[in-house]
């Protein structure tokens, strides 16, 4: 259960309401009417509370559960401890997702400005915004209606943020314009200078950074994570977009829609990524590289070349995935052989 310290939770809903918020369908309609009060993990729920399972691995835990009610897909019911109420999904984690929403919907602050936040009087506010304790908005900056800005953020000189946005504390934003329920959270740095020079013995020359950060609808980037500004061109990064926690995107860099890129994985300059591409943790990618649509590449991966639509590359460099492990198991048995000659 969820600490009440730090998490508000809604409802009871019923099993009726839960599967309509969630697109489930409930094995049996009589049940409709029973209420849950909370969501917990199947080795931790007890009989008031939801549960899920999506992962097969889990089935042992399910097979025990104590949860009075588990989102599932109806091929495993027959796995089902007697008493639990089953909603029928063929995306569990999703309805799971939909339905701990319904429980912990998101909080949000008291509209208003800190006495000790300083907003610059050529700042525009929409309605309902807030502005927490130390935050700076600076001169013609513009902030969209319901969006919070968190405590010591700073929004830099006519940076646009759009409406519902939610800026976590000690975010910084620069030569950037930001749409609409994007979410940053806490140590986030959008729009500094991207890393250009022209080198020279006599002492590196800095190329001034003349582009901008555009941040589509609808993104989530991670605490800590950097996206520079562009050197000419703008620095893009797609709608849907979600970004984990210390991710560096760089100068010129393009992401299509609904790109997922996880932690500490980086980005060069000038490469374009198409929509739905994954990077998993620690990958980078070089510069000026195309990623095409769909494309997946595996943690710890670096990537040199152009990838393809739809491929699954992993290693370093990165090579498809089947011909990684089959270099892998190359490797492995000449190791094994030059073993035996050495016995």
């Amino acid at each position: 259960m969820a600490d009440s310290r730090f998490f508000e939770r809604a409802g009871p809903f019923t099993l009726g309401e839960l599967a309509a918020r969630c697109g489930a369908r409930l094995a049996d309609p009589g049940q409709a009417g029973r209420s849950v009060s909370d969501v917990a993990s199947l080795d931790q729920a007890g009989p008031d509370q939801l549960a899920f399972l999506d992962n097969p691995k889990y089935a042992e835990s399910f097979a025990a559960t104590g949860a009075g009610a588990c989102i599932l897909h109806e091929k495993h019911a027959g796995l089902a401890p007697a008493g639990v109420a089953l909603l029928f999904s063929a995306k569990p984690y999703l309805s799971y997702a939909r339905a701990a929403q319904a429980f912990y919907p998101p909080s949000r602050p008291a509209a208003g400005i800190h006495a000790s936040a300083i907003v610059d009087p050529t700042a525009r506010l929409g309605a309902g915004v807030t502005v927490a304790a130390a935050a700076v908005i600076e001169a013609g900056a513009e902030i969209g209606p319901g969006s919070v800005v968190g405590a010591g953020s700073v929004i830099g000189r006519n940076v646009s943020v759009g409406a519902e946005c939610r800026i976590g504390a000690n975010v910084t934003l620069s030569h950037c314009l930001i749409g609409d329920r994007v979410t940053l959270h806490p140590g986030v740095r959008i729009g500094q200078d991207g890393f250009g020079f022209a080198p020279d013995p006599a002492g590196h020359v800095k190329v001034p950074q003349l582009g901008r950060v555009l941040v589509g609808n609808d993104c989530e980037i991670g605490a800590n994570s950097t996206i520079d500004r562009g050197a000419g061109p703008d620095t893009v990064i797609g709608p849907g977009c979600w970004i984990d926690n210390l991710v560096q995107i760089g100068h010129n860099v393009t992401l299509g829609r609904g790109c997922i890129i996880v932690a500490q994985a980086g980005v060069a300059g000038s490469t374009q990524l198409g929509d739905f591409v994954v990077l998993a943790a620690q990958s980078g990618i070089a510069g000026h590289l195309k990623i095409g649509t769909g494309a997946r590449i595996g943690a710890k991966s670096g990537v040199m070349t152009d990838i393809p639509a739809g491929d699954s590359y992993f290693g370093i460099p990165a090579t498809k995935v089947k011909e990684y492990f089959r270099q892998v198991a190359v490797l492995r048995r000449l190791a094994q052989k030059k073993g035996g000659q050495n016995e």
